[in-house]
């Protein structure tokens, strides 16, 4: 049923619209804004208004969708979340301590595969939409198996669901939790596959340094060439991000952001 994923597409566009227009009103916590893609990417006085045109772009999409079956909107649509992957993957590239913004304040965990996932996965929804010969508002009415199936996908590849129900448990963000003992993030670095990838190359298999900074405990190391090795932790999440650097004193520091493994 080529119209199954209508209904999934509709809601989601509408809840990142509704996410972004309130983070930006309520202002969220302070400098959220500069945490969050695609306010990331552009300068400070112009991080509120990109969110909002985001967020219009979405809502008429949601809307084209829902009461048309205009291919404009359609292909609109799969364009969307195809350009939504090329950004997310910069960002993981180029500022891997930032979330993706997709649903405003609550997406602030710095950009993971699962992310990524999603909006490959939400593309694909969106093409096998484009031949749907009825309009969204048709298909609330007739749920099928294969919505329900797509949902759950979506479900486990939106890192946003653990970040709701830790701010509900919490009732605040990330970086004012208490964090975990530094003995459990620690073991969580040593289970990454950045740790794996760049253990050989240490002097010692103990951090020399280690301290918190918002949502991140730092963890500094030396390797064979008396350089420092510094890896971030994330502190929420089930498979927190991990991220590495190397500061040489003879160069600039090389970034090179790997995603936690278990």
């Amino acid at each position: 049923m080529l119209e199954s994923q209508l209904p999934v597409l509709i809601v989601l566009l509408v809840m990142g619209t509704v996410a972004k227009v309130a983070t930006v009103r309520t202002g969220g916590e302070p400098g959220a804004l500069s945490r969050l893609g695609p306010a990331v990417l552009v300068p400070d006085r112009l991080q509120a208004p990109a969110l909002l045109t985001c967020a219009a772009g979405e809502v008429m999409l949601a809307a084209g969708l829902l009461l048309t079956t205009n291919q404009l909107f359609r292909w609109g649509t799969v364009i969307f979340f195809a350009l939504s992957t090329y950004v997310l993957l910069e960002l993981r590239r180029r500022r891997p301590d930032v979330g993706c913004g997709c649903f405003g304040e609550v997406s602030s965990a710095p950009v993971g595969r699962r992310s990524i996932g999603r909006t490959v996965v939400l593309t694909g929804m969106a093409l096998m939409s484009v031949w749907a010969p009825v309009p969204g508002w048709m298909v609330f009415a007739h749920p099928s198996t294969l919505m329900l199936a797509g949902v759950a996908v979506l479900a486990v590849l939106s890192p946003e669901i653990e970040e709701t129900i830790n701010r509900i448990r919490f009732r605040a963000p990330c970086e004012q939790r208490p964090g975990p003992p530094e003995s459990q993030t620690l073991s969580r670095l040593r289970a990454s596959s950045a740790w794996r990838a760049h253990r050989d190359e240490l002097t010692s298999a103990e951090p020399y340094d280690s301290w918190r900074e918002l949502c991140w405990r730092f963890f500094a190391f030396r390797n064979r060439a008396e350089d420092d090795v510094v890896f971030a932790v994330y502190l929420s999440g089930r498979r927190p991000a991990v991220r590495m650097a190397v500061v040489s004193t003879t160069s600039m520091p090389e970034y090179t952001p790997v995603s936690a493994q278990h």
